[in-house]
């Protein structure tokens, strides 16, 4: 019952993680890149790029815990990492992991 819980919990983290770092991705696509490219205002990449990165790098130490901690196969880890650079890639993910069967 109480490891259930830990999982349950361990996951809903990972949904939140994997949609914060899909909307900084494409924040930083949607708002960051125009407004540098297209209107020369480069701050908007700086602030969202590091907040991007900083949410990677925790999402990716997630999947490693995954895979070394909870039994995730290489395989999903692959389609984790593979959500974390396509746009809307954390939300499909997100609701695949509140899917009951998914790990």
């Amino acid at each position: 019952m109480n490891d259930e819980l830990t999982t349950a919990r361990w996951l809903a983290s990972l949904r939140r993680l994997a949609i914060l770092e899909g909307t900084s991705l494409l924040l930083l696509l949607v708002v960051g890149v125009p407004l540098k490219h297209l209107a020369g205002i480069p701050a908007p990449v700086r602030a969202l790029g590091l907040l991007h990165g900083v949410l990677f790098i925790l999402y990716l130490v997630r999947v490693i815990e995954a895979v070394v901690l909870r039994q995730w196969t290489l395989r999903d880890a692959g389609r984790a990492l593979v959500a974390a650079v396509v746009p809307f890639g954390g939300y499909l993910l997100a609701r695949r992991l509140q899917r009951p069967a998914s790990k």
